[in-house]
């Protein structure tokens, strides 16, 4: 499969190769001009996914692997670490960087693999006020899209298993950009793809840094905290969403 044209990475070496293989995941749901009336008629929002539509932490993970919720935080905070982590979502293949890590901390070998091997335990369960939210959105054919941090492999194997991902207009994943957040040419990438203002968007994520940087890039910006006041958010920068 060669690349998608319309898709360019972002910067990081190995994304050209991983784009030559893998499809744009960019859904549409509506007609382009049914869509592009509803794009003037309210502001855009832009979801993350980890934190504000499933519940994501490693140390779902690292509490069956270590006796303690204290070595499992240390594992956590020197070992597999938010910093190395990012490094899958830039691109960085989880072989190769599993293999480097072990090769730093030998004794830790079983509890790194794991990591890769056991990812999916990383999540707890779906938000699912954010599911209703997005759900009522995507009922009145409102226009929705995502930003997501998220390595390229682990995100091809949740694309059968969220139902929610069909339902974007379109999803930019850091891992096939080569960039990540809140690094402010991702945001860019975003609004470029598919012809976007910035102005005209809403980023709603639950890390304040990348909210930071949205509204330094021209958008608006809600720091994700629950279901319940992300709602009332959106109803008051005008988003047709009922009252709870």
């Amino acid at each position: 499969m060669s690349p998608d044209p319309s898709c360019p990475a972002g910067s990081g070496a190995p994304v050209p190769l991983v784009r030559a293989i893998l499809p744009c995941h960019k859904p549409l749901r509506l007609s382009r001009t049914k869509r592009t009336a509803h794009m003037d008629d309210h502001i855009i929002p832009v979801f993350d996914l980890g934190g504000v539509f499933v519940d994501w932490n490693p140390m779902y993970l690292f509490r069956k692997l270590f006796d303690s919720e204290e070595d499992a935080q240390w594992f956590h905070d020197h070992i597999c670490t938010g910093d190395w982590n990012l490094e899958f979502d830039a691109g960085e293949i989880y072989a190769e960087g599993v293999a480097k890590l072990v090769t730093r901390f030998p004794k830790y070998w079983r509890e790194i693999k794991a990591y890769d091997e056991r990812w999916a335990e990383t999540f707890g369960p779906h938000i699912q006020g954010t599911i209703d939210i997005h759900n009522e959105l995507v009922d009145q054919d409102i226009p929705t899209f995502a930003i997501t941090n998220f390595s390229w492999e682990k995100w091809m194997t949740r694309l059968g298993e969220w139902p929610f991902l069909e339902k974007f207009d379109g999803v930019i994943v850091s891992g096939l950009e080569g960039l990540v957040k809140p690094d402010p040419r991702l945001y860019r990438v975003f609004c470029e793809r598919y012809a976007l203002a910035p102005e005209s968007c809403v980023f709603i994520d639950d890390s304040e840094p990348n909210i930071v940087a949205a509204r330094k890039f021209g958008m608006q910006g809600i720091h994700f905290k629950d279901p319940e006041h992300l709602r009332a958010d959106l109803i008051a920068l005008g988003l047709p969403l009922k009252a709870k």
